[in-house]
């Protein structure tokens, strides 16, 4: 199976489990790779048959920009479940990081893998 990735997808999330953070806007960084055949979109050329990278990525802009969260695990699988099914990819593996959690990191995230690469 092939793989398309977007790596590096930067949204602004209110995302924490403070008060404080609850009432800010902090940046996540989004990186997948999804399974999929490429050959399609290959012979023909046509943007209806590839993964549409510019779709997924409005979309999970979308889906982490429509409402508060609490912990990146719970924006993870949310993005897993809609890449699966709202663009019928057989599996994802996604890493979501939160840059400014952790003042003496560079970054701490979360990595999941939901379906199949076969």
């Amino acid at each position: 199976m092939d793989r398309v990735f977007i790596e590096g997808l930067r949204v602004e999330a209110t995302i924490g489990i403070f008060d404080w953070e609850q009432r800010i806007l902090q940046p996540l960084e989004i990186d997948l790779e999804m399974a999929w055949d490429n050959r399609p979109a290959a012979t023909s050329g046509a943007i209806e048959e590839a993964l549409d990278y510019a779709a997924v990525s409005e979309a999970v802009t979308g889906l982490i920009q429509s409402k508060p969260w609490g912990l990146i695990e719970e924006v993870a699988e949310a993005i897993g479940r809609l890449i699966q099914k709202e663009f019928k990819v057989q599996g994802v593996t996604l890493k979501v990081a939160k840059p400014t959690a952790v003042l003496t990191a560079k970054t701490v995230a979360v990595q999941i893998t939901r379906g199949s690469f076969n």
